[in-house]
């Protein structure tokens, strides 16, 4: 089993476009893809069922202040979307408005959305080095749309936060953390996380 994502650089003349990238993760659903804007590709390994519980618990609290709301939709870690960078990401769990989801055509929809959520979380797995989550939260930070992003490091439990075009907020082992003003209400428990 991986412990660590593999990269793979492609040559130029292999590079994929968006439909062949698809169609390979549609092939491939056994693995976690994900595509830099380089075209280079990131294999990822499964979390381990600790970590898939506390990103469930992630995208549970998440979805239930979402149906509650009634102004967005959510995403779980298997949905992908398409960075203006050319990169395809897939965050743990995101929360878009939906005006912005209803403004994509059906097979926009169905495909790697080429819009981002307005708000993004990633979950540092025991295997993940801290360093490119920090670098992929920055990559989703430069991008249209995205308003809040949260990534939790439960090894050092803390909690860095990031908002367009400001520095990282860092929390240490905070018991809550709002979404506010960017979800009004949506407050994520951390006791099912840590």
């Amino acid at each position: 089993m991986l412990s660590s994502p593999i990269f793979l650089r492609m040559p130029p003349d292999l590079q994929m476009t968006d439909e062949q990238f698809f169609e390979f993760c549609q092939v491939n659903q056994d693995l976690r893809i994900e595509r830099n804007q380089f075209g280079e590709l990131s294999i990822m390994p499964f979390t381990g069922s600790e970590t898939g519980n506390r990103n469930f618990n992630i995208a549970l609290q998440l979805g239930i202040w979402a149906n509650q709301n009634g102004t967005g939709i959510c995403f779980d870690s298997s949905s992908g979307f398409k960075l203006s960078t050319g990169a395809e990401r897939s965050p743990d769990a995101s929360w878009m408005k939906l005006e912005r989801w209803n403004a994509l055509t059906l097979e926009q929809q169905q495909r790697f959305a080429p819009i981002y959520p307005d708000f993004v979380v990633e979950l540092r797995s025991p295997s993940d080095n801290l360093q490119p989550l920090k670098d992929k939260m920055e990559e989703y930070m430069k991008e249209p749309g995205i308003q809040l992003g949260c990534l939790i490091d439960r090894k050092h439990r803390k909690v860095y936060i990031y908002r367009p075009g400001m520095l990282e907020e860092c929390l240490d082992n905070p018991t809550t953390v709002s979404g506010d003003p960017v979800l009004p209400g949506f407050v994520l428990n951390m006791s099912k996380i840590w």
